[in-house]
């Protein structure tokens, strides 16, 4: 027999289950945002993530936060496409990331935890370029730019070469090529690490206003930052989501952390 953890076995029996039809929540309620359904992911012997669940709302932004190695960025990643589920399904807007993944991956923006940007470019050369690559028409990539320079706050940047940025600036250069193309859907790995408290605060203060016109799923192991960032998280252990709380009903985030982990 090869050799397998009983928990590697488990998510290929589950994923022979029936599982609902992409988007549609238990109840008939509103199609979410984002929603996985008993999603695994493997490597070898390792399971990455563990048959998780997850319904996030359109317009709300999300947090999944955990401790390293807890399967945040390895479901960030499987949203956005760059890696495969081993098991269950995920949807996006409707659009399930496997089966129809080009049509989901046009509903995100992606800002994974370190940013390849070409610093050979400036910020305007490659925001143009983000922008024709993601399929904005050739007539409106000048106004997209616009939009995204003045969202930011790039102005005083535009022109300089990507190399010469500061940690902040690149952060929010990041973020502008994530939100050129006006997607629904905001994926942000770890958004404020590495950031100044100064820079910190700026960052906050973006991603609260992404809300209701964006739906925004951000990772973070900072509690302090998602208390004053999201309207719910979720908690990561061993790739389980060992639950799911809205911040304004959680007094303290730090001891429900540490009462179930």
């Amino acid at each position: 027999m090869t050799v397998r953890s009983i928990k590697d076995r488990h998510c290929e029996e589950r994923s022979d289950e029936a599982i609902s039809p992409p988007g549609v929540m238990s109840g008939g309620g509103e199609t979410p945002a984002i929603l996985a359904e008993r999603v695994c992911k493997r490597y070898r012997s390792l399971t990455a993530v563990d048959h998780l669940d997850l319904s996030v709302r359109r317009g709300e932004v999300f947090c999944l936060f955990g401790p390293n190695g807890s399967g945040k960025t390895t479901f960030l990643r499987m949203l956005a496409g760059y890696i495969s589920p081993s098991a269950g399904r995920i949807t996006v807007a409707g659009h399930d990331v496997v089966r129809d993944g080009l049509a989901a991956r046009r509903k995100i923006g992606y800002v994974p935890e370190t940013v390849p940007l070409y610093d050979h470019m400036r910020v305007d050369e490659f925001l143009r370029f983000m922008a024709q690559l993601r399929g904005v028409a050739a007539a409106a990539v000048e106004a997209a730019l616009d939009r995204v320079v003045g969202l930011l706050a790039l102005g005083e940047v535009v022109r300089k070469p990507v190399r010469d940025l500061s940690r902040g600036y690149r952060q929010r250069t990041a973020l502008a090529q994530a939100l050129v193309h006006e997607p629904e859907i905001v994926v942000l790995d770890e958004p404020t690490n590495g950031l100044d408290p100064r820079q910190i605060i700026e960052m906050r203060g973006l991603i609260r206003s992404l809300a209701g016109r964006h739906t925004v799923l951000m990772s973070s192991h900072i509690l302090s930052e998602i208390e004053k960032t999201a309207d719910r998280a979720g908690l990561l252990l061993d790739g389980r989501l060992l639950g799911v709380r809205a911040i304004a009903e959680v007094a303290d985030l730090e001891s429900w952390f540490l009462s179930v982990t």
